[in-house]
């Protein structure tokens, strides 16, 4: 049996206030720690530790900066009301991290020390994981190239580091509807790209058709595939799924979208629950002309941020349906209740999705 490769932990000597529960947003404030960890090439990945939080001190030639071999994952540590801390699909994340490193060419990681990372990170700040309802820390795994030199090349050297942020309820008055407006005139991804693997360069690619979109009033952005610009694909940065007469239907994994973990976890569900589920293409037409004979009853969003986001209106050429009366359905209701109640441990769970975090129960 294989020895777990040991973690180092150094804790800060000054520790920063903790914010209320009340006034969390997403983001803005982090915790006391983070986790770090090194690759060299002929070393591989070495040195695992978690120090105090503290800015990462960079060449002005360091390869990020310029070619952007940069990945990120994200998930939450959730305290239920019996006080324990849980994970949501731990496993999964480390998995997908490692597949996004490998589109960027970047060296994967041990999925099993990946997946401890994020415990140790959690060990470490399990004060800062927030006690009100809703709320919960969000952890975001990072790898970045770190080659000092100027050359469009795989670099040769590496970070992975893991910082967390106490965020808010993404819902602070319950589930609310969203405006989308699908576009045809920017492109988030074509097969044989990026599109399915999380990098910065997808979201920094999203920000001109969003910003055009807020102008007209649209919460999102729906894109349309990259070639016929008919084929949707994502809303924003999360999968999108519709309900179309008694038909959940969500864009196929082909290359161009995230294997979202909500994704994947809703999917399930609907199929446990005997819902008829379609991973196939679906036109931007059909989608409006069910919106126009009112065959389309509801459509959401799903990501780890909002677990989903109901879709109250949709905007394209000029011509906007309404979805659901612009009300949050039954089905997308039950999905996020559901998802949340295992998050937080008041409903059971049946596929094992979440881990406990082991600190003292009473912290």
């Amino acid at each position: 049996m294989t020895t777990p490769t040991p973690i180092s932990l150094t804790r800060t000597q000054q520790p920063a206030a903790k914010p209320d529960d009340a006034s969390l947003s997403f983001g803005k404030v982090l915790t006391d720690h983070m986790f770090v960890m090194n690759y060299t090439e002929g070393k591989g990945w070495h040195d695992p530790r978690v120090v105090p939080y503290a800015p990462l001190s960079m060449d002005p030639a360091t390869s990020v900066l310029h070619y952007g071999q940069a990945v990120f994952d994200g998930l939450k540590a959730f305290r239920g009301a019996d006080g324990k801390i849980r994970l949501f699909r731990a496993q999964r994340h480390a998995e997908r991290l490692n597949k996004s490193c490998r589109a960027l060419c970047i060296p994967e990681m041990d999925v099993e020390l990946v997946r401890r990372s994020f415990e140790a990170i959690v060990e470490a700040d399990h004060d800062w994981v927030p006690h009100a309802k809703g709320t919960s820390l969000y952890i975001r795994p990072t790898v970045i190239a770190t080659d000092v030199m100027l050359g469009v090349h795989p670099a040769h050297s590496y970070t992975y580091f893991v910082i967390c942020s106490p965020v808010g309820a993404y819902y602070k008055e319950g589930v609310k509807p969203v405006r989308i407006l699908a576009t045809d005139n920017h492109v988030r991804a074509v097969q044989g790209g990026l599109g399915e693997a999380k990098t910065a360069a997808n979201y920094a690619a999203s920000l001109s058709a969003q910003q055009e979109a807020e102008k007209l009033g649209y919460t999102q952005v729906l894109w349309l595939d990259g070639v016929e610009r008919k084929w949707i694909d994502e809303v924003g940065t999360m999968n999108i799924m519709m309900q179309i007469g008694d038909e959940v239907i969500t864009p196929p994994l082909a290359g161009t979208i995230l294997d979202g973990v909500t994704r994947n976890s809703i999917l399930q569900l609907l199929r446990d629950w005997g819902v008829k589920v379609s991973e196939r293409k679906v036109s931007i037409d059909e989608v409006m002309q069910a919106g126009r004979d009112g065959t389309l009853k509801e459509m959401w969003g799903t990501g780890t941020a909002a677990v989903v986001s109901p879709v109250g209106e949709l905007g394209y050429k000029g011509e906007k349906i309404a979805i659901g009366n612009g009300q949050t359905g039954a089905l997308t209701q039950k999905l996020y209740d559901a998802i949340v109640g295992i998050q937080y441990g008041t409903a059971p769970d049946a596929h094992g999705w979440t881990s406990e975090v082991k600190v003292p129960v009473a912290a």
